[in-house]
């Protein structure tokens, strides 16, 4: 019988930046955030838990009592010069090649390729031993690992949609990662 990875990935509680439409910055939970998080959902079983070096996926770990150990590869897409910003602000034509073409990065940031590839990097490093795993992180690097799993290309990348406290489900047994469940 081969080894199974379950890996669960949760997006962080809503901040003030999720609710007015602003680009993130390294900020905390808000009201709503946090009692998103203290509705608590059942991460059953955990052989070890990560979470992005941000204050958000930090705090909603610590919400729902997990002792994570922060991750670099689980930070944010950096956003670059439109950090903090909100999405109107930014000109038409530079949202129109960010949003088209995922090997661009116009804000001087990082491009949603090289999100892609840090985080199919870090999912590499979870395979090959048998584990349940939780990672507290941002809905751009669930889409990211999503594109992994199912070997999407990255043009996909705006097309998923992830939830504040979401999770998603994922397994890795044999040679490939496989989409389990999203709720």
């Amino acid at each position: 019988m081969s080894e199974v990875v379950r890996l669960t990935l949760v997006s962080h509680a809503m901040t003030d930046a999720m609710s007015a439409g602003r680009f993130p910055t390294d900020e905390p939970l808000n009201a709503v955030g946090h009692r998103q998080a203290d509705a608590s959902i059942d991460l059953g079983v955990t052989d070890e838990v990560f979470c992005g070096p941000e204050k958000r996926t930090r705090q909603t770990a610590e919400l729902f009592g997990l002792q994570a150990d922060i991750d670099q590869r689980l930070a944010d897409l950096d956003c670059g010069r439109w950090r903090g910003g909100v999405l109107g602000g930014v000109r038409p034509a530079e949202l129109a090649v960010w949003l088209t073409d995922p090997t661009l990065a116009p804000h001087g940031g990082e491009s949603v390729v090289e999100l892609i590839d840090r985080v199919a990097g870090w999912m590499e490093t979870l395979t090959g031993r048998r584990s349940r795993l939780v990672a507290i992180t941002h809905p751009a690097v669930i889409r990211a690992a999503i594109l992994v799993a199912l070997d999407a290309p990255a043009k996909s990348f705006w097309r998923i949609d992830i939830a504040p406290v979401s999770r998603t489900v994922m397994h890795f047994r044999g040679h490939a990662w496989t989409l389990r469940s999203t709720a």
